[in-house]
């Protein structure tokens, strides 16, 4: 059977297609509360960063972290500085030490001189140094050779943590057969030292 009134019909299609579409009123929406849970976060970020009081906790709190690196920072290098130095000082203590053993010798205990000296080299020059008072012995016990070294001064030149390079000025007092009285050489000596188990030991010298 025909319907009587089409446009009652289309009415009532369009009239429910227009309910359905619509979101259902009373239905609270599921994201919501989300939003509102975030937003006072947000707020109380945004309240927290404009209170002054709290910026400036913070400035004084990064000052003292600053402050805190930087006084550990120097005294670090204040530290650093100090060890250096220490052992710059050991070093021309040891050096006077050395110089006045390895340049000195007496006939009548050439052997316990030699052994002195020795005590204070070390590598190449070690060996240099046997070799040059195996040969000197004979002329030493020949002429009642007795040479006594003393360092008047001393200038460093260079120095490292375990290297040093250092100026001396050796008197040398020397009295044998040949000579009446006794003689003194001033000299100028350039020793190069590096610590060798926890010593410092002389590596090479060179007269100037």
């Amino acid at each position: 059977m025909r319907n009587p009134n089409p446009s009652r019909s289309l009415r009532s299609r369009t009239d429910t297609e227009i309910e359905d579409a619509e979101p259902e009123r009373g239905k609270p929406d599921a994201d919501e509360p989300a939003r509102r849970r975030r937003r006072p976060r947000r707020t109380a970020r945004r309240r927290a960063s404009a209170d002054p009081a709290l910026r400036r906790l913070r400035r004084t709190v990064f000052a003292l972290a600053i402050a805190v690196l930087l006084a550990a920072a120097l005294a670090g290098t204040a530290w650093f500085n100090h060890q250096r130095a220490e052992r710059r000082d050991a070093a021309v203590r040891e050096s006077t030490a050395a110089a006045q053993a390895i340049f000195s010798y007496d006939y009548r205990t050439f052997d316990a001189s030699v052994t002195n000296g020795r005590a204070f080299v070390t590598g190449e020059f070690a060996d240099e140094y046997a070799q040059t008072t195996t040969s000197l012995k004979s002329a030493a016990v020949a002429e009642q050779a007795v040479v006594h070294a003393q360092v008047s001064a001393i200038a460093v030149i260079s120095a490292m943590a375990d290297h040093v390079e250092l100026l001396l000025y050796l008197n040398q007092y020397r009295r044998n057969v040949n000579i009446a009285g006794e003689k003194v050489d001033q000299n100028r000596v350039v020793l190069t030292m590096i610590r060798a188990d926890g010593e410092w030991k002389v590596v090479k010298a060179t007269a100037i």
